[in-house]
């Protein structure tokens, strides 16, 4: 995947690639412009300054469990990972890294929760914006604290998103 490369220091590049024909059916259109939100929102939440890059790769089942397998040594898609470059290689480039998401899991688990498959695309990107901020849900409170800023960052880029999502939209330790 490029590398996306901020503008200036002061912005926040972000870089979506569509890598599975999947993101651009009419439940999940415009996928890039969602996930460009969401990334933008997550920072604000988190008050972040917004600055440097971060690449998403909106993928398939396929791909992800290639990556899941190799990464986290688990034989089966997941809906999202987030991969944050080492501290050194981010304090030189401002890349924050990637985030990749499955469509066909992003889906399931959209239709499973009743919610619109966007929302859910935007959520997803919010939860992987947080993780390579630094945001983890390991514990209760750090997913109370990480459940707060996805909350806060829905309300900016998903309308459809109630004032208090229900807990199992958020993230779980």
């Amino acid at each position: 995947m490029a590398t996306p490369k901020p503008r200036s220091s002061s912005r926040l590049a972000v870089a979506v690639r569509i890598a599975s024909a999947g993101w651009r059916a009419p439940g999940f259109a415009p996928a890039g412009a969602a996930a460009r939100r969401a990334v933008r929102a997550a920072f604000a939440s988190a008050d972040m300054a917004a600055r440097g890059a971060v690449s998403v790769c909106l993928s398939d089942d396929a791909h992800m469990q290639e990556l899941n397998r190799a990464w986290r040594g688990r034989n089966r898609a997941t809906n999202v990972l987030a991969f944050p470059p080492p501290h050194e290689v981010r304090r030189s480039t401002g890349l924050w890294g990637d985030i990749i998401l499955a469509q066909e899991t992003v889906l399931r688990e959209a239709e499973a929760e009743r919610r619109a498959p966007q929302q859910h695309l935007s959520h997803l990107v919010i939860h992987g914006t947080l993780h390579l901020l630094g945001y983890d849900h390991d514990t209760d409170a750090a997913a109370r604290r990480m459940q707060r800023l996805e909350r806060a960052a829905l309300a900016h880029c998903s309308p459809h998103c109630p004032p208090q999502c229900p807990p199992q939209w958020m993230a779980r330790p």
